[in-house]
């Protein structure tokens, strides 16, 4: 078999000049600067430049490694990275065959992680499959997260995080067309906390015209309710790290705070996250309200996938050794069921049926196993294999050792067609094709 050769591309843009990447069919121009920031300061949008944009690493915003994401999900290869508390960077790929004048759809990637830990330029997140067999333009974002993104009060502005990802959709209206992409059609998509973040960015000032659907995926937003007391003593308690020269003292320091907010029950498990009543958010109890009267602005993917927090009890050896089999596991597949529920399904339901009641158009899905041979079933982070394939990124993944890969790339495969077709008119046929594992439905009232 022969391998195909990377080669290079340059992206002659306003912007700048931009060298790209070529290989198998994708475009890939990676770790464009979008803006700027000083610590604990707003984003300045980067201005276009005469200098050559083609970086040897990928920036990062500096953070924990993560010994559960490690072993479900993969191994971070540290060495191909480069902490950088200004982490306002994109990537941009596009298909090679491109007709001249053609617009394509902007899927624009905000990756999740607790508003702690991530890179919007993970391999395991690397959309080429997607961009190759859909003719779509994806977009990556990467931005300030935990101590410098999601954590904030008095002399520290709250939602900075926010207000990165606001500036990269700044950057994406001005200068998409220039990579072949339509600016009048992006979709924001985002897991997790990245789907948090954009149910929170369509009641963000400051973002009129700059997207025009939305995808959300596995969104904690049973976890957003009444975050104040928590945010301010964690605040507090970290409050000697704010002046820290040393990043990765900063992020081991900062560990040590995490078990005392543990008396705020099931949010305790985001430390990090927005902050209601701080711009460019509403407050709290004005939120519903803002999501109603936005209805008519924005389509809406939203959903979960079935077995959420299997990815977090199931996985544990603690946990297993006294729930692992027998009426124990019972009560674990109780429990997987019912935190669920709490931190994603109702939320999400209710989210939008309110959403629908006000004349928006919503979509409400859920991704189920369909494999007997996973244990944990469909859990937190089940759909970004499916969505971006890569099998070489995921051969590693506790997550996914029970399911032939085939299986996940039969229905993976179906999910991105679907997803597409959202990305494209912002509905979805009842002809279209959909996968066995995927339950979804329009609602309406």
């Amino acid at each position: 078999m022969t391998v195909e050769q990377t080669t290079t591309h340059i992206f002659q843009t306003s912007f700048g000049k931009v060298i790209a990447l070529k290989n198998r069919g994708v475009i890939k121009a990676q770790s464009i600067r979008y803006a700027r920031s000083e610590r604990f300061q707003k984003p300045v949008a980067e201005q276009p430049s005469s200098e050559i944009i083609f970086p040897d690493k990928i920036p990062v915003c500096p953070q924990a490694i993560s010994p559960l994401a490690e072993k479900m999900i993969g191994p971070t290869h540290i060495e191909n990275f480069e902490p950088d508390e200004s982490t306002q960077y994109l990537s941009v790929f596009r298909p090679d065959s491109f007709t001249e004048n053609e617009k394509l759809p902007v899927v624009v990637w905000i990756h999740g992680g607790s508003h702690e830990i991530g890179c919007g330029d993970l391999p395991t997140s690397d959309p080429s499959d997607w961009v190759r067999e859909q003719q779509i333009i994806v977009v990556a974002v990467s931005y300030r997260l935990g101590l410098f993104g999601f954590l904030g009060g008095g002399e520290i502005p709250p939602n900075l995080g926010l207000f990165d990802i606001i500036e990269a959709l700044k950057w994406i209206r001005n200068y998409i067309s220039e990579f072949g992409g339509d600016a009048g059609n992006i979709i924001l998509l985002g897991q997790s906390s990245g789907g948090d973040a954009i149910a929170h960015l369509m009641i963000s000032e400051g973002v009129e015209g700059l997207f025009q659907r939305v995808i959300i995926q596995s969104a904690p937003l049973g976890l957003r309710h009444k975050r104040q007391k928590m945010s301010a003593e964690f605040l507090k308690k970290t409050e000697g790290l704010k002046t820290e020269t040393d990043v990765f003292k900063m992020m081991e320091e900062y560990k040590k705070y995490v078990p005392s907010v543990i008396k705020y029950g099931l949010k305790a498990a985001m430390p990090f996250g927005i902050q209601y009543g701080y711009p460019p958010l509403c407050r709290e109890e004005e939120s519903i309200e803002k999501w109603k009267g936005n209805a008519k602005k924005y389509d809406v993917l939203i959903g979960l996938n079935n077995n959420e927090t299997a990815f977090y009890l199931k996985t544990s050896d603690a946990l297993n050794k006294y729930f692992g089999k027998g009426l124990g596991l019972k009560i674990m597949d109780k429990t997987v069921e019912k935190t669920t529920e709490l931190i994603y399904g109702i939320p999400a339901k209710i989210f939008a049926e309110n959403y629908a009641k006000a004349g928006g158009n919503v979509y409400l899905f859920r991704i189920h196993s369909g494999s007997e041979s996973s244990r944990i079933g469909a859990p937190h982070c089940i759909d970004l294999p499916l969505i971006f394939g890569n099998e070489s990124a995921w051969k590693s993944s506790e997550m996914l050792k029970d399911i032939p890969w085939e299986y996940i790339n039969e229905n993976g495969k179906k999910l991105r067609a679907i997803w597409a077709e959202f990305a494209r008119t912002g509905n979805i046929s009842d002809d279209s094709e959909k996968p066995d594992i995927l339950k979804i439905r329009k609602i309406s009232f």
